[in-house]
């Protein structure tokens, strides 16, 4: 019944479909939560500016970012991230337009997991001397990041299943396979079935480890 996948590097395509969620996540988390910093900060030009991007970047189509680091960074300002190789370029970029565009939803979900800490514990905190940056590492963003380990999961998922925007810009990831095999194939219902399959097995189990995570970690209010 599945003879058609002969042939074809499915683990292989899945593999870097997981490399660009990993990296990206990581990424995103980072990025993300500077941008929640700046939101929350007391300084009025990194406020605007963590506003104006996530208000900005959240209602650009992924596709439309994904477009513009290979037509915008490498083709027109020669953007190589370090290497010479094309398919290694094309993975470089995409990863930094998927960090771009999720680190918006993850300043978001961290932003309202802040708005979660009792304001009298920051207030506290510099009452006895703790300077901003202090309060916020030390107080607010340890318990802001127990609150959001569910929204966060969301947006993992959605980061994964975003991967496969990378293949317009020809990265070697599970979509563009699958686009592969279904010019190739007369096996449309069952290539989709195939990768639909595959998307489960790495979505659902995420789902519910950091489901899970996320009621052992949370606050108790």
């Amino acid at each position: 019944m599945f003879d058609f996948l002969q042939g074809y590097d499915l683990l292989g395509a899945f593999w870097v479909t997981v490399k660009l969620t990993a990296l990206s996540a990581v990424g995103s988390l980072i990025w993300g939560t500077m941008l929640a910093a700046m939101r929350v900060g007391p300084v009025p030009l990194m406020r605007g500016f963590g506003t104006a991007y996530v208000n900005t970047v959240r209602n650009i189509p992924l596709t439309v970012i994904i477009l513009f680091t290979s037509l915008g960074l490498n083709q027109t300002l020669n953007v190589t991230l370090g290497s010479d190789n094309f398919d290694t370029i094309n993975f470089r970029l995409a990863v930094v337009g998927l960090i771009a565009y999720t680190s918006a939803f993850v300043c978001e979900a961290l932003r309202s997991g802040i708005n979660t800490v009792p304001v009298g514990q920051a207030e506290a905190a510099r009452a006895i001397g703790l300077n901003f940056t202090q309060v916020l590492t030390l107080i607010v963003l340890p318990q802001a990041f127990r609150s959001v380990v569910g929204p966060l999961t969301n947006v993992l998922i959605a980061l994964t299943k975003n991967t496969t925007v990378a293949a317009a810009i020809g990265v070697a990831e599970a979509a563009t396979l699958m686009k592969s095999m279904i010019e190739n194939e007369a096996q449309l219902v069952a290539v989709s079935a195939v990768f639909a399959f595959g998307f489960i097995c790495l979505t659902l189990p995420t789902g519910l480890l950091l489901g899970w995570v996320g009621k052992k970690v949370a606050v108790k209010r």
